[in-house]
């Protein structure tokens, strides 16, 4: 269980998405933050970086291991496709 809460979370996570927003820009793409919720990062890729092969990885070993490495070993970050902003309870 992670000791903090989702608003508590927001401002570490912003700050390990603007160190990794650096590198996911020299592909061609971006992330933005969609939302926190009870410990799950939801992040959307974008520009170059949707569709890629390589996405799932960016995301895994690029961000999440971030997260679990400077806040706390239990986030889970899920990527969230274009058109599931909404709707982020249908995420697997």
């Amino acid at each position: 269980m992670i000791p903090f809460t989702d608003e508590e979370l927001k401002p570490a996570v912003m700050n390990i998405i603007e160190k990794v927003r650096p590198s996911i820009k020299l592909d061609g793409g971006d992330i933005t933050l969609i939302d926190i919720r009870d410990g799950k990062v939801y992040v959307q890729l974008q520009g170059a970086c949707v569709g890629c092969g390589s996405s799932g990885t960016t995301i895994k070993f690029g961000v999440e291991r971030q997260m679990q490495t400077l806040i706390h070993p239990e986030i889970v970050v899920k990527n969230v496709p274009a058109g599931f902003e909404d709707k982020l309870d249908q995420l697997v």
